[in-house]
C-alpha cells in the first residue's frame, strides 16, 4: 500500500467520527486506531504496515518523523477550502488556460478551479471579492476535505 493511500486513510479517520479502520489490500493489512489525539497502527499479522504511536502530524512525505511542527500562520485573507475529497484542476482541460492566476482580481461566483470527485467535475467558485494571493494546490493533486486551496485578499 503506498504512502499516499495510507495518508488519505489516516485523514479520513481524523475527519470522521469513526475510531478504528481496517483495510486489507492483497497481502497488506492496515489497521488505523484513533486514540487520544494520535493515531496508532498496531501490527496485525505478517505483511502489516506498522506506524505504532506515530501522531498524524509527525508523518512526513516519506513516513519518517519530521522536525518540530511549524507554528500556525495567521490567515492572510479569505481561505477557500475544498468542500470535498477529489482531484484539483486549475483549468477546464489539458492545455487550457487556468481559471485564475496569482494577482488576478476575482468576484463572488467566479470559477477558481475544478475538483473531480467520483467522475464528476465540480466547479469551485469564489465566495468573496478580492485578489488571488496564493494558490496552495498543484494541478492534478489529490485534495482533502477542508484543505485550503486559495487565499483571496
Amino acid at each position: 500500500m503506498d504512502l499516499r493511500k495510507l495518508k488519505t486513510l489516516i485523514d479520513l479517520v481524523a475527519e470522521s467520527g469513526i475510531a478504528e479502520l481496517e483495510v486489507t489490500e492483497g497481502e497488506d493489512k492496515v489497521r488505523i486506531v484513533k486514540q487520544a489525539g494520535a493515531f496508532v497502527m498496531p501490527p496485525s499479522g505478517s505483511g502489516a504496515l506498522s506506524l505504532a504511536g506515530a501522531p498524524v502530524s509527525a508523518l512526513g512525505s516519506a513516513g519518517a518523523p519530521s522536525a518540530s511542527p511549524a507554528p500556525p500562520e495567521e490567515p492572510k485573507g479569505h481561505e477557500v477550502k475544498s468542500p470535498m475529497v477529489g482531484t484539483f484542476y486549475r483549468a477546464s482541460g489539458p492545455g487550457a488556460k487556468a481559471f485564475v492566476e496569482i494577482g488576478q482580481a476575482v468576484k463572488p461566483g467566479d470559477t477558481l478551479c475544478i475538483i473531480e470527485a467520483m467522475k464528476l467535475l465540480n466547479e469551485i467558485e469564489a465566495e468573496v471579492a478580492g485578489t488571488v494571493k496564493e494558490i496552495l494546490a498543484e494541478n492534478g493533486q489529490a485534495v482533502e476535505y477542508g484543505q485550503v486551496l486559495f487565499v483571496i485578499g
